[in-house]
Parts: C-alpha cells; structure tokens; sequence
C-alpha cells in the first residue's frame, strides 16, 4: 500500500493517549507494545507510524486496551505539514534501528570467539532479534544489511563447527569398528 500522496508526505497513524499513573503495570504493557512497534515518539502520550492496513490495526488495538485499563486514546490519520517533517521523524525511526541492528553486529562479531554450543544458542537468538526488529523497521538503514551479514557469517561458522563434530563422530567410529575383538 502506497502512503504517499502525489504531491506530499504520506499517511500516518498517531495514536495520542493517557493512562492513570497508578496501577503502572497498564502503563509498561502499552509502552512496551508500542516500543515493540517501533513508534516515533512525537511528544508526550503521542507517537506515530507509517499508516498501513497492519500498523491501523495494531494501534487500534492498543488504543483498545488503553479504555479497558481506563485510560483515554484516540488514533488519529494525518499527513506531516511537508516531505522535510516526513524526511525528519523517518530518519529517527531509521536511527534507532541502527542502533539496533549495530548492537547484533557487534554480538554476532563477539559470537565468533566462543565455543560451538554456545555460537549456536547465539546464532538462534540474533536470528530471531533481527526478525523482531525487521518487523519494526519501516525505513531500514544501512546497518540491516551488516547486522543480517554478520549473523550469516556466525550462522557459517556455526555449520562448521558441526561438521567438525561430526567428522570427530565419524573418526571415533572407525577407531572403535577397526579394534580386534
């Protein structure tokens, strides 16, 4: 679904909230949802997405629960005044992706040094954060690239140490078959 308009910045999803500031617990589910999201935060109780059939729902949900736990939400579509504002509030989206996605560089770099069994635990965890951060990242920055690089490399590394294994596995075999009984 195309967001931009012809002659102007495309559709966003804002979602402009309150939540009573006791119990907190409603207030950590929604800002850890919608942290999960990957929302702009324009001010306080506000953030925003790009508008899309997936992104409209999400937050429709979570302006859902927002009531049920007495708070007040109201999801809002709207179009920044011009493309420098889009440009602007995309590229901190961007920025905090990267951030990310370096944080998983420099993990799976780490990763490389340790031994088998813990690469592969490693390698099954930054593979599912990058799969977590790919679904909130909407304007996808450089970094992606590095960070799904990395894992690939970490993920190689990972596939030979268990053909090692198995070679080991295979040596020891023929040792043992090769014994006079």
């Amino acid at each position: 679904m195309d967001r931009r308009s012809a002659d102007g910045p495309g559709e966003w999803v804002l979602l402009s909230y309150r939540l009573p500031r006791e119990p907190s617990t409603p207030r950590i589910t929604v800002w850890r949802k919608l942290k999960r999201l990957g929302v702009a935060q324009l001010g306080e109780g506000l953030v925003a997405l790009p508008a899309d059939a997936r992104t409209r729902e999400q937050i429709d949900w979570i302006a859902e629960e927002i009531g049920e736990a007495g708070g007040q939400a109201m999801v809002w579509l709207s179009r920044p005044a011009n493309r420098a504002q889009e440009r602007e509030l995309a590229a901190s989206m961007a920025a905090a992706r990267a951030r990310e996605y370096r944080a998983i560089t420099a993990a799976a770099a780490e990763g490389e040094r340790l031994e088998a069994g813990g690469r592969a635990r490693l390698v099954r965890r930054l593979r599912g954060e990058l799969r977590r951060i790919r679904r909130r990242d909407y304007f996808p920055p450089p970094e992606h690239e590095a960070a799904r690089a990395a894992v690939q490399t970490l993920v190689a590394a990972s596939r030979h140490d268990t053909c090692e294994e198995d070679e080991e596995t295979v040596e020891v075999v023929e040792v043992v078959e090769e014994e006079p009984t």
